[in-house]
């Protein structure tokens, strides 16, 4: 595989991304699967200048057009993305020769059928390889905001938002922490296995493994090149789910013989933690909406080779009245703007609106209204996004309480020590990017009031 080639993937992911709208993830893991041929060192390269190129894209469209003399936003959507990800390489990427990046985008235009733009390309790049680290930013005194949204990239409105919710201090905490990689968590599936033997497993396949925090089964893997080529991965002995993630169920603490429904589940992760936790007994109904979500959660079953999990394609905006009064747990994991996640997910910080945000929850609160029925008197309501801001965690329990027979209980006897908090009493916990070492994640704990 050229570099040319692998430059010209990249090219296609990032047009993908940015042109037609693809999430990063999606198109990345795609083009992945497509040249799965592909060398170990040559799907890193790729990995790494896409997810670098959407997590950095502000500051390096700030960068381009410190030198060039049309704007980013002027430029045709090929030459933006050459531009863009040459000066990721530049920048951000040591082990990449200037003049091969330089080189290379030039190549790329010309290919591209854009031979009168290579002498533009070619300019605005040796303009960035001459000024070094000489690019002005906003001052971080009299422009904290423009700062940490240019250092971070991350839209200013958004960083206005966070200053307003946590302060300065707490906000640059966390934009720094989505700016580090964070590994890849898995859950170990014990019941069937040792640890010893999953440890073994994964090591003899080269697998860099090493404990997460919190939770006794959660454990970081690195150094893999595939990860459904794993002998762990293939036989279920191993899960994709973060620490943040697993304490749902943790919070929700199943007993073996409860009737579960998950009301939005897919992939899966959540449910099947919570039937393993089960012992095999009782039934999780995991539900999602489409076709594709069920055969997502269907194969997780099956790999999982658990028997007390069922997929259900339901939409949680319509109210199942079958179910009403009848389950002991309800998991509500519900659609949010995933801001706790922008670490995993780049495009995510450029996507998400304040108008979303508001849209996002009054879809939340319409699908807690159903979900309250649901909850036997006595019975457990789990609500859990993956992000982070009181309008979508806080402001939806106290709406919910204040409005539904439901108190809320403290978090305490379901969680380690070091996660114990004044709110972890309250009933909820907000994992905190940069704070916690999880992705940002809210849980609540709340039981319907008996009759």
């Amino acid at each position: 595989m050229t570099n040319e080639n692998t430059r010209e993937i990249i090219l296609d992911i990032l047009l993908s991304i940015f042109k037609d709208g693809v999430y990063s993830h999606t198109a990345i893991h795609g083009a992945l699967e497509k040249y799965q041929y592909l060398s170990k060192r040559d799907r890193a390269f790729i990995t790494k200048v896409c997810e670098g190129t959407v997590e950095r894209l502000l500051e390096l469209d700030y960068i381009v057009d410190h030198f060039s003399s049309v704007p980013v936003t002027k430029m045709k959507p090929v030459i933006q993305n050459i531009l863009r990800s040459a000066v990721y390489q530049i920048r951000f990427m040591g082990g990449v020769p200037d003049a091969s990046a330089v080189d290379e985008a030039v190549k790329l235009a010309q290919a591209k059928g854009f031979y009168n733009l290579k002498g533009f390309v070619n300019g605005v790049l040796r303009s960035v390889v001459r000024s070094g680290d000489t690019v002005e930013y906003p001052n971080p005194k009299t422009d904290p905001v423009g700062y940490l949204s240019i250092v971070y990239s991350t839209p200013s409105w958004l960083v206005n938002y966070w200053f307003d919710e946590f302060g300065e201090d707490v906000t640059a905490v966390m934009l720094k922490s989505f700016m580090t990689e964070r590994p890849t968590t898995v859950r170990f599936k014990t019941s069937r296995i040792t640890k010893r033997e999953i440890l073994t497993s994964l090591r003899d396949q080269g697998v860099e493994v090493r404990h997460a925090s919190y939770l006794p089964y959660a454990y970081n893997i690195s150094g893999y090149n595939y990860l459904p080529a794993l002998t762990a991965f293939m036989k279920g002995w191993i899960f994709p789910q973060d620490v943040s993630s697993m304490l749902v169920a943790e919070i929700a603490s199943p007993k073996p013989g409860d009737y579960v429904i998950d009301l939005c589940a897919a992939p899966g992760g959540k449910s099947l933690h919570v039937a393993d936790k089960m012992d095999g007994f009782g039934m999780v109904e995991a539900r999602d909406l489409s076709s594709d979500k069920m055969e997502l959660i269907s194969e997780n079953i099956r790999r999982a080779d658990l028997i007390n999990v069922k997929p259900v394609m339901m939409d949680a905006l319509v109210f199942d009245a079958a179910s009403e009064g009848r389950a002991d747990i309800v998991l509500c994991d519900l659609p949010c703007s995933g801001l706790g996640v922008i670490s995993r997910k780049s495009d995510i910080k450029y996507r998400v609106t304040q108008t979303n945000i508001s849209e996002l929850v009054e879809l939340q609160r319409r699908m807690l209204h159903n979900a309250a029925a649901y909850v036997r008197p006595g019975g457990i309501l789990i609500y859990s996004t993956c992000t982070v801001g009181h309008a979508e965690n806080q402001d939806n329990v106290r709406w919910f309480t204040e409005n539904y027979p439901f108190t809320t209980e403290s978090l305490n006897p379901y969680l380690p020590r070091e996660l114990w908090r004044l709110t972890t009493i309250e009933g909820y916990l907000q994992m905190m990017p940069g704070i916690h070492d999880a992705d940002g994640f809210f849980i609540a704990r709340m039981r319907r009031k008996r009759d």
